[in-house]
């Protein structure tokens, strides 16, 4: 089926002829009133399209009419976030500013409404959007090679004067530049890391360690500063011509999405969220250190891997010998496992140098 985000390219398309089985998404068909009324549509998916009553009689016999619901988000997006669509209306120089983002108006309205509600408009508004979300997604992956796709995971508290930090930076900014796309769940931590270090892919390193030290002046994201400063050194050092995915929730929306990801696929549902997350990561995971949510994703990540669950089995490198070895040590069991041969189809690794970490993922393409 066919899909038209773009008004112009619709009226290119619907001609002289009559039109079956296309998809028309959030677009205000108003503007070509009468071309649509002159031609007959048959099995055709119309989302959140503006019509007047005269084309929803029209179309309303044979094609299938997605109406737009009274909520505070855009049931059908056509395309990722970035920053700008989430931080509208935000002044880094006016924090309070943050208020009247879409981010924070979508998250107030998702709590007042309940994060588990039951309310039928509500519950299908947020599928109705999320599945936009993993179309816009799918487009955009079109652009890479699936091997060329590598995660990275790892606590949302990672500090950003912690080494560690710096070191996710590092790794990032090297595998962009060799062509991968840098994917995380698009909050702070290690996540942010992910992004900022492919924000300066092609840049100086001297660049990246300035702007931690300027990020540092707000370590963790419960400093009131931590979206102010990262909104300065986007400011000071305007994105070069790497890009980079981040996945964030609602759910977890306390912590406000990193504006160094250049596009964001933002869900309600976490569990759509993280399962397409390391689905998409087909060239592999990188693990920083973390707590129960980025053990909860190895496991996620053993297991789709174990069962080839998407045709074959992608890297799992562990970043820090002593965290995974012996404060979190969960490499060892599943190293165990898999020479026991109880875990199959795993391709491991555990290091403590950039150099290894990057040469494991080079591998494997």
């Amino acid at each position: 089926m066919l899909e038209f985000e773009s008004l112009e390219t619709l009226k290119t398309f619907i001609g002289t002829t009559d039109i079956e089985n296309i998809a028309v998404q959030s677009l205000d068909l108003t503007e070509i009133e009468d071309l649509i009324l002159s031609r007959k549509f048959k099995g055709c998916l119309f989302l959140g399209c503006n019509l007047t009553p005269a084309l929803w009689k029209h179309l309303a016999d044979e094609n299938y009419l997605f109406p737009i619901l009274d909520v505070p988000f855009n049931m059908y997006p056509k395309s990722l976030y970035d920053k700008d669509a989430l931080y509208d209306n935000y002044n880094y120089r006016k924090p309070d500013s943050y208020e009247q983002t879409l981010d924070k108006r979508v998250y107030d309205h998702y709590l007042k409404m309940g994060k588990e509600t039951t309310m039928i408009k509500e519950t299908l508004a947020r599928r109705l959007h999320d599945h936009s979300i993993t179309d816009a997604l799918q487009g955009f992956l079109e652009n890479y090679e699936e091997k060329k796709v590598v995660a990275i995971m790892g606590g949302h508290g990672l500090a950003r004067d912690h080494g560690t930090y710096q070191q996710v930076a590092e790794i990032s900014k090297v595998l962009t530049e060799k062509g991968y796309l840098m994917i995380s769940g698009g909050g702070p931590g290690a996540m942010e890391a992910t992004h900022l270090g492919a924000w300066f892919a092609g840049g100086t390193e001297t660049d990246l360690y300035k702007a931690i030290e300027m990020l540092s002046q707000a370590p963790k994201y419960d400093h009131p500063d931590w979206l102010p400063t990262a909104f300065q050194v986007m400011e000071y050092f305007p994105c070069g011509d790497f890009q980079s995915l981040g996945i964030p929730t609602w759910l977890y929306g306390h912590e406000p999405p990193t504006p160094f990801a250049t596009h964001i696929a933002k869900y309600f549902a976490n569990s759509v969220r993280e399962e397409g997350l390391l689905a998409i990561a087909k060239g592999g995971v990188i693990f920083a250190p973390g707590s129960a949510g980025t053990i909860q994703e190895i496991f996620q990540d053993v297991t789709q891997n174990h069962y080839e669950s998407f045709g074959y089995a992608s890297p799992m490198v562990f970043l820090d010998k002593e965290y995974w070895s012996y404060d979190r040590p969960i490499y060892p069991v599943i190293e165990l496992m898999h020479l026991r041969g109880n875990l199959k189809n795993l391709d491991l690794g555990i290091y403590d140098q950039n150099e290894d970490v990057i040469a494991h993922i080079d591998r494997f393409v």
